[in-house]
């Protein structure tokens, strides 16, 4: 969002600066036990979009009343018994970090927070349970005016709308894709434009993201979510749709070449991208045109057709869709940027119409995985703190918690928690400068503002830039502790002064000892965790298509390529950590997404076709569920003649069919395959009789 120091990042911090003092002054004037919880909180929840900030604050209140909750209900009846007050809270860590992973969308915050509010609050009070349900109370009051003071600060003044920035990135994805769409229509292509073509699942997946805070958003009304979810699922349709059309022209360059009419289609369509006015109906009537053109180049289709025949057969129709992907998502931005609900288009009801839930990848085994470890971890730092009898124990334990329950999720979050430990030895320093030096010689409210000022507003602006939040955030967390936002500082307690500066060095002991800890743990449960993660996404999609492959029911074909472009999109980072590429055969989720489409294109075939010709259908479908079960990660997919065999005795008796729309409806998805699948394999030669094959290459 803000990337750079300048204006915004000024204001960013001077909102974040306002809120958290308001939520400090009303905390204090009605005489709060801890009021650095609510300073604390309006920082935390602090963003530079105020619908995010405002569904944040939403979140983590319901994540703090949640905590609270289990901590009153959990500690009566177990804090006898240590072993089993430790094991719930475990469990209940474990629980909740398992439940964010799996839901992948803002909203998983609060079980982030439900899972470390607990230990914050159950903790620092274990030996004196009596006060268990007004320190609940306290905390979650605290808590809750950080949280309306923040939400009513970035809410309100020079609010940074969610809407304005989501339009943004719209129209640049758009924009993007457009010129992706453009390149492999062209007669030569940009290498880095087709490897940047690939960020469009990261790009599909922050649009999902940002969707998600428009009900929040305060600066006017908001586009309906259904229009950027519907834009996502256009955006899904033109990469593979795109890829498909790149292939099918290298192949027939590869077979003699296109001829006159197909380049001149294919240069009026880039064109037709390249051209785009404010006029959309006119945009629209010529994509109608172009796909008119697509259709007339359509060969006939029999048993005798030629390879090359099949291969035009399937540029033409994918050309004809990624036109249609274009036009709607154009139509659809047009919709997202008027401020009018009544459609823009009379295409704009039926793109709507079906549009649910984008589906998301789900990886349980890793979450399973990272609530296993944030329990082990908990289980850990309480044995240690009982064997020890460390004083500060419950310190270390309340900060333990909180690392696996923010990064569990991560496949190697040490450098977050090195970042961390840098913050907080800065927040160290300015607490002891703070807590016993300046603020002894101030006196009252206002003079404690202008004092925190300049670091606050200093920091406040390093967190608006991802680059420093890291250190800044936990510097914070230490300019805004118990020893600095209170009532009375270290000089006004005289001759209790060394007393207290031994507690703030003993805490501040305990917290950079949590963190280490923390990070030792996370080197020890997280090894090799980038390597494991990209085994299971793999499987995953693997494990989907074997699935998928031969079922009766009507497919989802958007809903499985939103599915696959969402681990594209959670596996390309993993592999370049690795120091590999997503197109490498080993890793191409792209390649089973192209197969994932056509399975579903033969299972909607195979609904409609007579059940002699739906044993043909089956035999190819099934195939490819074997052929996917086989795969291993990291190894080269290996040659199938056998389902290439199949594949070939389709085209030859299916699209040899007598029935209207047969034969083409069954060679489209079959190219498919075989150029997907078996793309090195000799050319389909059509006969009768005795077919003969030669080699593409």
């Amino acid at each position: 969002m803000l990337q750079r120091f300048g204006l915004d990042a000024a204001i960013f911090s001077l909102k974040c600066f306002a809120a958290a003092m308001l939520a400090t002054f009303v905390a204090f004037s009605i005489g709060l036990e801890r009021p650095y919880w609510a300073f604390l909180t309006a920082y935390i929840v602090s963003g530079p979009l105020a619908g995010a900030v405002v569904s944040r604050a939403m979140f983590r209140l319901i994540g703090t009343v949640g905590g609270a909750t289990f901590a009153v209900f959990i500690v009566p009846p177990l804090v006898q018994s240590p072993v089993l007050l430790v094991a719930a809270m475990a469990l209940w860590l474990g629980l909740c970090v398992f439940l964010s992973l799996l839901d992948r969308s803002p909203s998983s915050y609060m079980f982030v927070l439900a899972g470390y509010s607990a230990g914050l609050i159950v903790w620092p009070i274990v030996d004196a349970p009596t006060h268990i349900f007004d320190v609940a109370a306290l905390r979650a009051q605290e808590i809750a005016i950080g949280i309306t003071c923040s939400a009513l600060i970035h809410g309100v003044i020079l609010p940074n709308p969610v809407t304005k920035f989501l339009r943004q990135r719209t129209r640049t994805i758009v924009r993007d894709a457009e010129e992706w769409s453009r390149d492999i229509l062209g007669p030569s292509h940009d290498p880095a434009i087709a490897f940047e073509r690939r960020r469009l699942a990261q790009d599909i997946s922050e649009l999902h993201t940002l969707a998600a805070h428009l009900p929040f958003d305060t600066a006017g009304p908001a586009p309906r979510i259904r229009v950027v979810r519907a834009i996502e699922e256009k955006l899904a349709e033109i990469l593979p749709l795109g890829a498909a059309v790149a292939d099918r022209v290298a192949a027939l360059e590869e077979h003699g070449g296109l001829s006159p009419v197909a380049t001149q289609l294919l240069h009026d369509t880039r064109d037709w991208i390249d051209n785009l006015d404010q006029d959309l109906a006119a945009w629209a009537i010529e994509a109608d045109a172009l796909q008119v053109r697509c259709r007339e180049l359509e060969p006939a289709i029999d048993a005798r057709t030629e390879w090359r025949n099949l291969l035009l057969l399937n540029l033409v129709v994918r050309l004809s869709g990624l036109i249609e992907a274009h036009l709607d998502c154009r139509l659809l931005q047009a919709q997202l940027e008027t401020p009018d609900r009544r459609p823009v288009s009379t295409r704009i009801p039926r793109l709507l119409a079906e549009i649910g839930d984008r589906p998301m990848h789900r990886d349980v085994r890793g979450a399973l995985r990272a609530a296993a470890g944030a329990s082990f971890t908990l289980v850990t730092a309480c044995t240690l703190w009982f064997f020890s009898g460390w004083q500060d124990g419950a310190t270390f334990v309340m900060i333990v918690a909180v690392f696996p329950a923010l990064f569990g999720g991560m496949d190697n979050s040490l450098p977050l928690v090195t970042g961390f430990f840098k913050g907080t030895v800065i927040s160290v320093l300015l607490g002891a400068l703070y807590g016993f030096a300046i603020l002894p010689m101030t006196d009252g409210f206002p003079a404690m503002v202008a004092a925190l000022s300049p670091a606050l507003l200093l920091l406040g602006a390093m967190m608006s830039n991802p680059k420093y939040m890291g250190i800044a955030l936990p510097a914070l967390l230490g300019v805004g502790g118990p020893f600095i936002i209170s009532e009375q500082y270290g000089a006004d307690l005289g001759p209790g002064l060394p007393a207290t500066f031994a507690a703030f060095v003993n805490s501040q002991i305990a917290m950079l000892a949590a963190i280490l800890f923390a990070g030792a743990m996370i080197r020890l449960i997280q090894t090799a965790g980038t390597e494991h993660a990209v085994v299971r996404t793999l499987k995953a999609g693997w494990q989907d298509l074997a699935e998928r492959s031969n079922r009766w029911s009507a497919p989802d074909v958007p809903a499985w390529v939103s599915r696959m472009l969402d681990r594209h999109a959670v596996l390309t980072p993993r592999l370049a950590t690795l120091g590999k590429r997503s197109d490498e055969p080993s890793y191409d989720i792209m390649r089973d997404l192209h197969t994932g489409v056509a399975v579903g294109e033969l299972r909607n075939l195979r609904r409609e076709i007579d059940p002699a010709s739906q044993e043909q259908v089956t035999g190819v479908l099934t195939g490819i569920a074997d052929y996917y079960r086989r795969l291993v990660p990291h190894q080269p997919p290996k040659d199938d003649p056998q389902l290439l065999g199949r594949i070939d005795q389709g085209l030859q008796q299916l699209t040899g069919a007598t029935q209207t729309g047969f034969a083409r409806a069954a060679a489209i998805p079959l190219v498919t395959l075989r150029r997907t699948m078996f793309a090195d394999a000799p050319t389909f030669v059509t006969s009768t009789n005795h077919p003969e094959t030669r080699h593409d290459r």
